[in-house]
């Protein structure tokens, strides 16, 4: 039912197996345990640019965690609506929960594809998939200092136990238990840096706080590890080879593929604070608009600007020759018309024309009858 799994696996293993079998001898036991450590290596390396996205993608989805929690709040009540909202909200920021599952989805079904091809390499048989009936003869009589690849201590169903390969316990002992320590301290390991590097981002943060993501951590840190160390005897021994391959190059992608994007992100806030530089107004000069014009200014400025020059025109000009507080000043002349026409008034600084001194009353001049500010002439007579 599984074949386009089991098929393409096993003839990846088969071409690695040619590879260093054509080097260390078909027969030989590291030439089968290498071939399934290079399986695991051209699978990961298959999924390294998915790898990459589900870090991006992960990274995303923590800096929306408060956004999608306010979500989760006002709509509290709606459950389509909720799904719109944040379905609307992973869009705008190129956020992709798929993504995120992805590799870890892709590396489940090639696990049981091994898993389901070591367990078929049995005494007797004429073909496993894509190997022919020597090379399965070949794997069934391979060892690795004199542990048998395919055998289980304690094998499950349809799993060759170590007697049935004609193995020693012994052997598989010895062999098993530094590989069971190892696959449980690198998973341990792996788990360890990518929480890690989570808590980082929340004290930081750019991040939330998950209870769910906790739960889901302590059972990375600890269940997994152990999980692998009990559930070791029940496998057969190349599975071992697999699990700590696989988890020694996650280690590696891990601590690759974030330095890579911690610079990425710091160039990218670099370019940012330059840019905002760049784009910030000098000091003393006025904000230009996109189009390039400058900004005109408020109109609350423009409308106190416009009340101050309306008050200077209502105040007597002091030194004016009969010069009335209505009048306006000139601006060709620099001089202040009087109320009977004359051109001699007296300038806004005071010193009067002709030579005569500041204040002083021409001969026959009428005096002039000062108002209050903001007084109107009686009658409704208009201003001069």
């Amino acid at each position: 039912m599984l074949n386009f799994i089991y098929y393409p696996v096993s003839f990846i293993m088969w071409v690695w197996h040619k590879v260093f079998g054509f080097v260390l001898g078909e027969n030989n036991g590291f030439a089968w345990a290498l071939s399934v450590v290079f399986l695991v290596f051209t699978l990961r390396l298959i999924l390294y640019k998915p790898f990459v996205s589900q870090v991006r993608s992960m990274r995303k989805m923590q800096e929306m965690a408060p956004e999608m929690q306010k979500l989760r709040k006002k709509y509290a009540n709606d459950r389509q609506k909720l799904a719109t909202e944040m379905q609307k909200l992973q869009q705008e920021n190129g956020a992709n929960p798929i993504m995120g599952c992805l590799p870890i989805l892709v590396q489940v079904p090639v696990f049981i594809g091994l898993f389901h091809v070591l367990r078929e390499f049995k005494p007797g048989k004429t073909e496993n998939y894509v190997f022919n009936a020597a090379e399965n003869a070949s794997f069934v009589d391979s060892n690795v200092l004199g542990a048998k690849l395919g055998a289980a201590i304690w094998p499950l169903q349809n799993t060759s136990g170590v007697e049935q390969l004609g193995g020693s316990y012994v052997s598989q002992w010895i062999v098993m238990i530094p590989l069971m320590i190892a696959a449980g301290v690198f998973t341990h390991i792996t788990a360890r840096h990518s929480v890690a590097r989570q808590q980082a981002q929340i004290a930081a943060g750019t991040a939330a706080a998950n209870p769910q993501a906790e739960i889901m951590q302590k059972l990375m840190l600890y269940v997994f590890p152990i999980g692998v160390v009990v559930g070791a005897p029940f496998l057969p021994l190349a599975i071992l080879f697999y699990w700590v391959s696989n988890n020694l190059w996650t280690l590696w992608q891990q601590h690759h593929v974030y330095k890579k994007i911690d610079v990425e992100e710091a160039r990218q806030r670099e370019k940012s604070v330059e840019s905002a530089k760049n784009l910030a107004p000098r000091p003393g000069q006025k904000p230009v608009r996109k189009d390039g014009k400058q900004t005109e200014a408020p109109a609350e400025s423009t409308k106190d600007a416009e009340e101050e020059i309306r008050e200077i025109a209502d105040d007597p000009v002091p030194g004016s020759d009969g010069a009335s507080a209505d009048s306006a000043p000139d601006s060709g002349s620099g001089s202040v018309n009087s109320s009977n026409g004359s051109g001699n008034g007296a300038g806004r600084n005071g010193s009067a024309t002709n030579g005569a001194k500041p204040g002083a009353k021409k001969p026959g001049a009428k005096p002039v009858n000062r108002r209050p500010q903001g007084s109107k002439k009686k009658g409704g007579g208009k201003r001069r």
